[in-house]
C-alpha cells in the first residue's frame, strides 16, 4: 500500500505475540499464571513537507488465558491512542526541532527515563520535545505527564504529576564515547501529594542530576557507566539518594563474535524509614526489563546487584546470551523493590538479612527477514535468605516465547 500512496503519507505498524509463565508469582509456591499477550500498533506518517510531520499511532493490547494477572494495564489496554504528535524540524537533522503530543520519551539507556517496550501496554507521555543539534553535541529539553494506562477508557495524563527534563549528549570530548550529562525534575503542583513505593507521602519536589559515559577501548574493550543524585523534599522529609551502574565488556575477534562482560549496579535505600529523610533512590520512568534480570524481579533501587555474563551470535541473523546476577539489599531496613518500582518484599526490622538470591537467565533472538523476528528466553531466581524471611521462599521463574512482526 505504501508503494502506491503519495510519499507524504505512510502507515506501519507492529504486530508481536508473547507467551509467558510466571511460575511461582510473589515467590508462593502453586501460584502461577501461564498466558499469551498480543500487542498491535498502527501508525500514519504524514509529511507535507520535510520539516513538518505528524504522527498518530493506534494500540490494541490484549491478553488471554490468564488466571492471576489481572485483564487490566500493563497487560491489556484495548483499542486506544498510543501516540499523537506533530513536529517541526527533524530532531536527527535540523538544528532546532519541536515535538508536541502524546509521544515516546527515551533517553541513553532508558535506566531513567524509557518506554518499556517489553510491557504489553508500553509507556507513554503527553509532552513537549524541543532538540538543539550542534557540532558534536545534541540536547533534548521536556515538560511532560505520564499517561496512564486505563482499560476501556481514553487514557489520559496523570493530574498533578508534572515531568521536566533536560538531556544533553556530547559526543567530541572523547574519542570514541559519548558523554550525556542531564537534569531531570519532579516538581508536584500546590495541593497535590505524591506517594514512594515505601509508603512516604506528601508535596513532592525531586531533582535529578546525572551522566552517563559509553565508550570503547583498544583492544575491543568497551566500558560504560551513569551515576545518579537526587535531592529535595517529600512533604516534610528531605530527599538524599543515588544511584550507579558501571560495567567493562570485551568482544572477540573469533567466530560467533563473543562478549564477555562484568557490570556491577548500586542503588540506595532509606536507613530509618520512620526518620526525616528519604534515601530510597526514585527510578522515575525506565525501561527496566532486563537490566536486573528477566525475571523482572528486582529494580533500581535500595540494590546491590553483580551481573556477569556472555553474548554471541552463532549466526548472523541469531543472537543468543547468558547472564548471571546476585542480588543484595543496600539497606536491611528497606524494600525490594520489582522493576516496575513496586514493594516486593520487606523487613521494617531489619532482621531478613540482605542476600536476596541469585538469577540466571537465557535468551535468543532471530531475525527471519526484515519483518518478522522470533525469540524465546527462560529467567530463574534461586531465592536467598531475605527472600526466604520475608515470603514462602520458593524461586521464581519466567519462560517465554515470541513474535514480532513489523510491517
Amino acid at each position: 500500500m505504501n508503494q502506491v500512496l503519495p510519499h507524504w503519507i505512510q502507515f506501519s505498524g507492529t504486530d508481536r505475540v508473547r507467551t509467558e509463565d510466571q511460575e511461582d508469582i510473589g515467590f508462593k509456591p502453586n501460584h502461577s499464571d501461564f498466558h499469551v499477550l498480543n500487542r498491535l500498533w498502527i501508525g500514519t506518517t504524514i509529511r507535507p513537507v520535510w520539516w513538518l510531520s505528524f504522527f498518530g499511532q493506534a494500540q490494541d493490547s490484549r491478553i488471554f488465558l490468564n488466571g492471576v494477572d489481572a485483564t487490566a494495564p500493563p497487560y491489556q489496554n484495548i483499542w486506544d491512542v498510543h501516540q499523537a504528535w506533530v513536529q517541526v524540524g527533524d530532531p536527527e537533522k535540523s538544528p532546532v526541532a519541536v515535538r508536541v503530543g502524546r509521544q515516546e520519551l527515551a533517553f541513553g539507556d532508558q535506566r531513567l527515563v524509557g518506554i518499556s517496550p517489553w510491557l504489553n501496554a508500553p509507556r507513554v507521555f503527553d509532552a513537549a520535545l524541543a532538540t538543539f543539534r550542534f557540532t558534536g553535541v545534541r540536547v533534548d529539553t521536556f515538560a511532560s505527564s505520564v499517561v496512564n494506562s486505563v482499560d476501556d477508557q481514553m487514557d489520559h495524563h496523570k493530574q498533578g504529576n508534572p515531568f521536566y527534563g533536560s538531556y544533553a549528549s556530547f559526543s567530541k570530548l572523547i574519542p570514541q564515547a559519548s558523554i550525556d550529562p542531564y537534569f531531570l525534575w519532579r516538581l508536584a503542583p500546590v495541593g497535590y501529594a505524591a506517594t514512594y513505593a515505601n509508603g512516604a507521602s506528601g508535596h513532592l519536589d525531586e531533582g535529578t542530576f546525572g551522566v552517563r559515559i559509553v565508550g570503547k577501548l583498544p583492544a575491543s574493550f568497551d566500558y560504560g557507566t551513569e551515576m545518579a543524585r537526587q535531592d529535595g523534599t517529600l512533604g516534610t522529609r528531605s530527599i538524599g539518594a543515588w544511584a550507579g551502574h558501571w560495567v567493562t565488556g570485551r568482544t572477540f575477534d573469533v567466530a560467533w563474535k563473543p562478549r564477555i562482560f562484568l557490570e556491577y549496579n548500586y542503588a540506595s535505600g532509606t536507613a530509618n524509614p520512620t526518620g526525616n529523610s528519604v534515601g530510597t533512590f526514585d527510578q522515575l520512568y525506565p525501561s527496566g526489563h532486563d537490566k536486573f534480570g528477566l525475571a523482572d524481579q528486582v529494580g533500581w533501587r535500595n540494590i546491590k546487584d553483580l551481573r556477569t555474563g556472555a553474548e554471541a551470535k552463532p549466526l548472523r541473523k541469531l543472537t543468543i546470551s547468558a547472564t548471571f546476577h546476585d542480588f543484595w539489599l543496600a539497606d536491611a531496613r528497606d524494600a525490594l523493590y520489582a522493576s516496575t518500582g513496586a514493594v516486593v518484599a520487606k523487613s521494617l526490622a531489619g532482621t531478613a538479612g540482605t542476600h536476596i538470591g541469585e538469577e540466571l537467565d537465557a535468551q535468543g533472538f532471530y531475525q527471519i527477514n526484515k519483518a518478522l523476528q522470533v525469540g524465546a528466553g527462560y529467567g530463574h531466581l534461586f531465592t536467598a535468605e531475605f527472600l526466604n524471611k520475608t515470603t514462602k521462599g520458593k524461586d521464581y521463574s519466567y519462560p517465554f516465547a515470541m513474535t514480532n512482526y513489523t510491517f
